[in-house]
């Protein structure tokens, strides 16, 4: 830990003492004790230790938005809330699901992911290079979403292999054991510099089939988002419009007071007519046809399909908790990408007399199996204990194909397709892993967790090509992993905490392409985070105040480069991310709800890669030094049951760079400030519900992607695809509850 993050502790713990004896003073004898009650804020729990505890209590940096705050703000993918959360960088393509995500500066630069995702207790996603993990999250309507949760920081002791940099989790709701509900809604809305109307229709019903034992839940959303992006070539007018869908059906079985049993099924799609990009002048940054406007010469469509099943069985053995979290999920991703301004400019060069089409057509197919079994010791004033056991196997199937054809579309004999490739891999994992309490007294303990896991990854490279030399070549690698982490925590009182964290974290390796002195294996990327924070509750539980500042230690990057025809993975060097959060959530009085967030973080390379054209000091890619969040909600009574709320909030991103400083092809993303507003007015059954994103209509670029003309000697930069900013919408909706 360096010393200026040393110095930072005592500075935010005096900070924050300032605000609790603000606190204090101003709470007073004004506000009478009946409504003090009413605006306390109740308690959070999550399961970020595999144990369920008020977030408060957790040694760890945890955001949490839930569910009745993803219905106020209209929530539809997570780029709606994303900028609401501290030091959760998102670098979105404007579909959902199609993005990068990274936390605390922590941001792929490979074709891995360095974050895991996770629906209740199982994860989503590939572990290995050939899956694109790196390029698609799990981005689910929120619908039938409890709560949305991010951890931050390394969690590899508790939650494996992909948390390098922290844990999204989705908790699903689960089926009421006691009641009948049905509920239904549905919305439409109008977006700026879109001819075409957005809409939304959603139900679910909940049955006990046998009250207080047997539970079923069923829900299912469509939700449709207008385009704004017109193309020049072909006249199509609002052409990255997309569709999302989603269906779950939940069980929910309690055999007594000490088994319960859940299973769960979720079907989600995703359906884009075409990415949301705009041509830029690579000098000026500035749009080459007019605002909102792109030259592809054939829709790059996309499509994503989810299913996924999970059981997870809770069974009270008496002297321990036993949980066994299983899940099976299919993921196809489909997309359409037009290099016609690449690899089609280069068809002369093979003797045809002018450029034509090209496409690239990408589809993959993941299989996902996981089993994890864990037993956690009762709740004990001296020591605690959990151990647990962890499987995975990953089959998937990613076939490419590089077209040529005319500009009709006619493909080119003898060239048609350029090449075919495949890259089936398997990828499986063995982990067991465990963490023990000491309580040295009421006041203070000490959390230690251990992980061991071993991955055995294979792979073949399959190549045809009339260009390109054909065949098959498999891969192979194995390696073994050990992630530890220390947290003593020590409580203040029984509102106040304060504790530290050291945890390491790591992004398995795998085999490489069978290239020409290319390594035939990539080795783990690993960090090691030093944390320190304090989480507070004042004011009789109308104010709870968390900060934490953090250094961490990136080794053996796993980044990406070329040999001038295809890319491959290489361990790069270093890096370190320094920074700091704070949020804040009051309730003055009772209806009134204020929050407030903010992060800083400084990502940067610790030693030069080359590959990348990094140099010692750059900065790592779509980190923004700074990102904050306000918000408001002021709920009260109309009278005859209903009441009515105001909302609102302001997200803030910072500038960022698409690459690391001196990579020649990177280019600076302005900062931008954009406003949300949502109200209501509801009783016992029925919500209208009002909503405005981008307030504004705030115009920026939240991704920038380079094309290289293919026929400069030089490599010169031809245009930039940029993903704007989504523009105003504004909307109207309903719920009903019966």
């Amino acid at each position: 830990m360096t010393s200026r993050t040393r110095f930072a502790i005592p500075t935010l713990v005096s900070v924050l003492a300032l605000l609790s004896s603000y606190a204090h003073t101003a709470d007073g004898d004004a506000i009478e004790p009946a409504e003090k009650e009413a605006a306390a804020l109740a308690p959070i729990i999550v399961t970020a230790q595999k144990r369920s505890e008020d977030v408060q209590s957790v040694p760890i940096s945890i955001s949490v938005i839930g569910n009745e705050q993803l219905e106020q703000m209209h929530a539809t993918e997570l780029s709606d809330y994303a900028s609401y959360i501290p030091g959760l960088q998102m670098s979105s393509t404007g579909t959902p699901g199609l993005a990068s995500i990274g936390i605390r500066g922590i941001t792929p630069l490979g074709a891995n992911s360095t974050v895991a995702m996770y629906i209740d207790d199982t994860p989503l996603g590939s572990s290995s290079f050939y899956a694109t993990a790196a390029g698609d999250v799990l981005d689910l309507l929120p619908y039938d979403v409890d709560s949305f949760q991010v951890l931050r920081g390394p969690q590899g002791t508790l939650w494996g292999a992909g948390a390098l940099g922290g844990v999204i989790q989705y908790t699903t709701s689960k089926p009421d054991l006691e009641q009948t509900s049905v509920r239904v809604g549905g919305d439409v809305s109008s977006m700026a510099r879109s001819g075409d109307l957005g809409y939304g229709a959603r139900a679910s019903v909940n049955l006990p089939l046998l009250p207080g034992q047997l539970a079923v839940t069923a829900s299912v959303a469509r939700q449709q988002t207008p385009g704004f992006v017109d193309n020049v070539r072909t006249g199509e007018k609002d052409e990255n419009g997309y569709a999302q869908t989603g269906g779950r059906v939940a069980l929910r079985w309690k055999a007594n007071d000490d088994l319960a049993v859940s299973l769960s099924a979720i079907k989600y799609k995703v359906d884009a007519d075409s990415n949301t990009t705009v041509a830029l002048d690579p000098a000026t940054l500035g749009p080459i046809y007019g605002k909102d406007r792109n030259d592809n010469y054939v829709p790059e469509a996309s499509k994503r399909e989810l299913d996924y099943f999970s059981a997870t069985v809770n069974w009270d053995v008496g002297f321990a908790d036993f949980v066994s979290a299983s899940s099976y999920s299919h993921t196809t991703v489909h997309s359409l990408t037009d290099v016609s301004l690449q690899y089609g400019l280069l068809f002369p060069l093979f003797g045809l007399p002018s450029p034509g089409l090209s496409t690239f057509d990408q589809k993959l197919s993941l299989y996902k199996t996981t089993q994890e079994f864990r037993l956690a010791s009762k709740p004990d004033d001296r020591f605690e204990w959990l151990v647990g056991t962890f499987y995975t196997n990953e089959n998937s199937r990613k076939y490419q194909i590089l077209s040529a054809q005319e500009f009709d579309g006619t493909p080119i004999a003898g060239l048609d397709p350029l090449a075919i490739t495949g890259l089936p891999t398997t990828y499986k994992e063995y982990a067991l892993f465990g963490d023990v309490t000491w309580k040295f007294n009421p006041n203070f303990d000490i959390t230690a967790g251990l992980r061991w896991a071993r991955n055995e990854q294979e792979f073949t490279q399959i190549v045809q090509s009339p260009i390109l030399p054909s065949g098959e070549t498999p891969g192979s690698s194995a390696e073994n992993v050990r992630t530890w982490s220390v947290s003593p925590r020590w409580h203040l009182d029984t509102d106040t905490m304060l504790y530290a964290r050291v945890a390491t974290g790591y992004q398995a390796g795998g085999p490489n392409l069978a290239l020409p002195d290319v390594p035939p294996q990539v080795g783990s990327s690993t960090l090691t985070s030093y944390e320190a924070g304090i989480k507070t509750i004042l004011a009789d539980r109308r104010l709870i105040l968390d900060a934490a500042v953090y250094n961490i230690d990136w080794k053996k990057i796993q980044v990406l480069t070329t040999n001038g025809t295809v890319n491959y993975a290489v361990n790069g060097g270093k890096a370190s991310s320094k920074g700091f959060e704070f949020s804040a959530v009051y309730t003055p009085v009772s209806g009134l709800r204020l929050g407030l967030n903010a992060a800083y973080a400084d990502a940067s390379l610790s030693e030069a890669i080359p590959s990348i054209g990094g140099l010692d000091g750059d900065r790592l890619p779509f980190v923004p030094k700074w990102n904050a969040s306000a918000t408001a909600d002021y709920t009260f009574d109309l009278g005859n049951n209903w009441s009515a709320r105001f909302g609102g909030g302001l997200r803030h991103t910072g500038e960022r760079t698409t690459g690391v400083t001196h990579d020649p092809r990177s280019f600076l993303l302005p900062s931008y400030t954009a406003f949300d507003l949502n109200a209501d007015i509801a009783n016992d059954r029925w919500t209208l519900r009002f909503f405005i994103k981008n307030l504004t209509n705030k115009g920026s670029y939240v991704a920038m992607t380079p094309l290289i003309d293919p026929t400069s000697p030089t490599g010169a930069i031809s245009r930039v695809g940029a993903t704007p900013l989504q523009p105003r919408v504004i909307g109207v909706g309903f719920d009903a509850k019966f």
